[in-house]
């Protein structure tokens, strides 16, 4: 029989998290002027401020877990530097790399949308969240009228984006059936695995892992996945966290209970289970199947297995009859499977190459310049990524800054808009998070 090598208990199997990341904050640029013997107007040196630091994910093969989240929930940037005088740039912030499992899907909703991405190969990276732009320097300010530029922007934001890390079971066998079929004692005999074992719906809330040796050469990672129900397609009790975990594994052992010990027909199990595999993944249902015909040892399953073998649409070569509480007819099966496993492809999971670019947010394309004006709760909204980017950079304690937004909102045809819609003295423009008031001179002050 197989012996048992190493186990992953449930405790350290933690397969879902969520994390907030935050990107760095560009740098603030500076408005400093040279100060030169016999130069009494020196001219405007302030340099600009440094980027924000950007947030990845990265793929990490020596990873099989998401327990370190449970602890660690918050992930931050650094922020950049501030520009300095004698046109110094500040210093980039430095980045923030988060290791995750490979087979890692991740998350997140940006502006109302669901994007996910499967982190599948070794080495990929994720551009989670982009650190903000550095602010200019005065020195990018000066024009044929104006030879003293006393303004300079603020860093642009950072990003912060909340993720959602789901890790996707990756196994050589997964265990299939309704619960109390038997899975968790089958595991807790072919392997070291201690799993929670108990007569009651759900006994297993996470999948456990163990690994299998069959024979002399073959070793087989064996996943408990937890018992599925009728509807769990449709994400009914557990559903979707159930099956999410058989969709890596090569080959499945069907278990039955074939005594019906909680007064199923072991033949409606059979087929329910595998119409609850088909209807979540077509593909599922055509996987390589062991079937297990476990409790033997009842007399209730020895009345029923001549009907159960003829009945079964499985081979006879892939139906066996065990006892996992009494450890009658494992190794037969054991070894049935390790012939399964080794005729399947090997999944080739090729690490990318080192120079390769990090995978980003499918973001659909928006032309920067495009506007909207609406108005909700009494305020004027413009929505617009220049605009608002622009408003976030601007240090409003500076006279010629709040010029230059005015000067912007006029010559992109946002005053022009406003004024269409119909703004009045006194009312609230909003733009990004900034509360501006407008006058009768179309200045927001």
């Amino acid at each position: 029989m197989a012996a048992p090598l190493q186990v992953f208990s449930m405790a350290d199997y933690f397969d879902q998290a969520t994390i907030e990341v935050r990107s760095g904050r560009g740098g603030n640029g500076a408005a400093t002027f040279r100060r030169e013997k016999f130069v009494p107007r020196g001219g405007p040196n302030g340099g600009d401020g440094g980027r924000g630091g950007d947030v990845y994910l990265y793929a990490d093969d020596s990873l099989n877990t998401l327990l370190h989240f449970r602890y660690e929930r918050e992930f931050n940037a650094e922020d950049g530097g501030h520009g300095m005088k004698n046109k110094m740039y500040g210093r980039h912030g430095q980045d923030q790399t988060i290791n995750v499992p490979v087979g890692t899907l991740v998350r997140a909703v940006i502006d109302g949308t669901t994007y996910e991405i499967d982190l599948d190969r070794p080495g990929q990276r994720l551009l989670v969240a982009r650190g903000g732009k550095g602010g200019l320097g005065n020195v990018h300010f000066t024009s044929s009228t104006r030879q003293v530029p006393r303004i300079a922007e603020l860093g642009e934001p950072g990003e912060t984006l909340e993720l959602e890390l789901e890790l996707k079971l990756i196994a050589d066998v997964g265990l299939v059936g309704f619960p109390n079929a038997g899975k968790s004692t089958l595991l807790s005999v072919i392997s070291a695995a201690k799993p929670k074992i108990a007569n009651y719906p759900f006994t297993t809330l996470q999948p456990n892992l163990g690994i299998v040796e069959v024979g002399d050469y073959d070793r087989l990672i064996v996943a408990d996945i937890p018992g599925l129900i009728e509807g769990a397609h449709s994400g009914i009790g557990l559903g979707h966290d159930f099956l999410r975990h058989i969709e890596r594994t090569r080959v499945l052992i069907h278990i039955v209970d074939a005594a019906g010990v909680d007064g199923r027909d072991p033949l409606d199990d059979f087929h329910q289970i595998n119409a609850e595999l088909r209807l979540y993944r077509p593909e599922l249902a055509d996987r390589p199947q062991v079937v297990a015909l476990n409790k033997i040892d009842l007399p209730e399953a020895q009345a029923d297995l001549d009907r159960l073998r003829r009945e079964l649409p499985v081979a006879a070569t892939d139906i066996f009859t065990i006892s996992a509480a009494t450890h009658s007819g494992l190794e037969p099966m054991l070894r049935r499977v390790a012939e399964l496993v080794r005729a399947q492809p090997t999944p080739v999971r090729e690490a990318v190459e080192a120079d390769e670019p990090p995978l980003t947010w499918p973001l659909p394309i928006v032309d920067e310049n495009v506007f909207q004006i609406v108005q909700e709760a009494g305020v004027w909204r413009v929505r617009g990524v220049k605009i608002e980017r622009l408003v976030a950079m601007t240090n409003f304690a500076q006279a010629e800054a709040v010029d230059r937004v005015q000067r912007v909102l006029e010559a992109s045809g946002i005053s022009a808009a406003l004024v269409k819609a119909g703004v009045q003295d006194g009312d609230m423009v909003r733009i990004g998070k900034a509360d501006l008031e407008w006058n009768s001179a179309g200045v927001i002050g």
